[in-house]
């Protein structure tokens, strides 16, 4: 046992090794993923701009034929849902906090760099997923890194590269998700409902299991039904979740409305200072890389899994509509939630001795909300619920088609996954999974560097396809069907 803790740990440095950038330590992997983002959106030209208006009308189905049913298993908006699903969660609400504790309110102009250039990182995963993506037998739809990794790179003339990095991607997918795609979900989900009910003196405080078997049941009822069934549900929960939060987090900044021009000026004063530099670059490592549900997973590649199960016959579509998720997560998500923190320190001077404080995270976000509203805590509590319970169920759907990857498409094959993934669970709400869930995390992580690998490889291919439906939408070959 104790060497496997000291494997597990040393697979985290080695994963997590830092460089020293101005005074601040930055992980390899997450330099590695801010450098290519960049350079994908110089690449493209700023689609993640040009394309974004285009990007909500796919997303509305103006560019969906009633008349002909394109391959693929959801529509643009579901398949864009379901993603946001797994992106969306209590690291918009407590991680945000854990940035400007750190950095000040400077830290907020970061997170909508981090995001802007995402979008781009994004739009290549989606439209490879989709282009590279395979039809099963029974008419499902199998994608993600692992198949565009084998199959891109295969067709480059580098089959046994291709399939040795899809085989590395696929590992670390199945067994990652079952760390930060679900025992960490289901343990966030139940300390939450802890709180909500009493904290250390609620009724359910030992009651971990039970919890937990309630939440596999109702993961295990959506997920058995596959992608669909998860689809028709995220493309439902989301929304809720998403504009309530949205509502509840804008009440409070318009209570603050005469702040807020002092709370944009901290934010830009503070955004190329050291402490707000440093505070950028980690909430860069923290929100947006060491735990997937925080941010965007932009260059993780997993997003990719559930945007190729749309229907289309134009797999640059799906990339254009999936440049919208990390602005949707963190562009706005987080920047709303960091006005909500930094509004309340420019008008609460009391506030402001809390920020530098170790306990931050979800409970400061909480008390920035409780200033003006003393019924948010309850409020956030129930967010971040559905956050985790969404996340669970889209990452449960990337845990599977890794799964298929490795063992091959079948119906038991799918539901014997399914059922394992629903039984770590229960193990999230009643142990201490720390270590656990830091391996898989570093997993995950360490499966964007052969992501990464088939990105560069295959972006020339992107833009062939982009170009080409650029083409086809100029000269009216691909016509909108809305009606007017």
């Amino acid at each position: 046992m104790n060497a496997l803790t000291d494997f597990m740990t040393a697979f985290n440095e080695l994963v997590f090794y830092p460089v020293n950038l101005g005074g601040t330590d930055v992980p390899i992997v997450v330099l590695v993923l801010i450098i290519s983002s960049v350079i994908f959106t110089l690449y493209f030209k700023f689609i993640n701009i040009r394309a974004f208006g285009h990007s909500l009308k796919l997303i509305r189905g103006d560019y969906s034929d009633p008349e002909k049913k394109a391959p693929g298993e959801i529509s643009h908006f579901q398949a864009l849902a379901t993603a946001i699903s797994g992106t969306v969660g209590v690291g918009n609400i407590g991680a945000v906090a854990l940035a400007i504790c750190r950095g000040g309110p400077g830290a907020c102009f970061w997170i909508i760099v981090a995001g802007l250039f995402g979008m781009t990182t994004k739009f290549v995963e989606c439209t490879l997923g989709v282009k590279y993506r395979q039809q099963n037998k029974d008419g499902t739809i199998s994608g993600g890194p692992m198949f565009y990794l084998d199959k891109g790179i295969g067709a480059l003339g580098f089959k046994r590269t291709g399939k040795t990095l899809g085989t590395i991607y696929a590992i670390g997918m199945t067994i990652g998700c079952l760390g930060i795609g679900n025992m960490f979900q289901a343990n966030q989900a139940f300390s939450q409902f802890v709180v909500a009910t009493g904290g250390e003196n609620s009724y359910f405080a030992d009651k971990g299991l039970l919890f937990g078997a309630i939440i596999a049941f109702l993961v295990a009822l959506v997920i058995i039904g596959g992608i669909k069934s998860i689809a028709r549900v995220t493309s439902k929960l989301v929304p809720i979740m998403a504009v309530a939060y949205l509502i509840g987090a804008l009440a409070v900044i318009l209570l603050n409305a005469e702040y807020i021009p002092k709370a944009i000026d901290a934010i830009f004063t503070g955004a190329f200072t050291p402490q707000g530099i440093e505070g950028g670059m980690i909430f860069v490592l923290i929100l947006a890389f060491q735990r997937a549900v925080f941010s965007n997973e932009a260059g993780i590649g997993s997003s990719s899994i559930a945007h190729s199960a749309v229907r289309t016959d134009h797999p640059v579509t799906e990339g254009i509509v999936g440049l919208m998720e990390p602005f949707i997560d963190t562009v706005v998500i987080c920047t709303l939630t960091a006005l909500v923190i930094i509004t309340t320190m420019v008008s609460v001077p009391e506030f402001n001795t809390m920020i530098t404080t170790n306990d931050a995270g979800i409970r400061l976000t909480s008390q920035a909300f409780a200033y003006k509203a003393s019924w948010s805590p309850y409020f956030l509590s129930i967010v971040a619920l559905l956050f985790c319970i969404s996340t669970m169920l889209t990452w449960s759907y990337y845990g599977l088609n890794g799964w298929r990857y490795i063992v091959g498409h079948g119906k038991k094959r799918d539901i014997f996954y399914n059922l394992f993934f629903c039984c770590f669970i229960l193990i999230g709400c009643v142990l201490n999974v720390g270590l656990v869930i830091d391996f898989s995390d570093a997993l995950i992580w360490f499966v964007c560097i052969p992501n990464i690998i088939g990105l560069y490889f295959l972006a020339p291919i992107v833009k062939k396809e982009l170009k080409g439906y650029l083409s086809k939408l100029k000269n009216k070959e691909i016509v909108s069907f809305r009606k007017k």
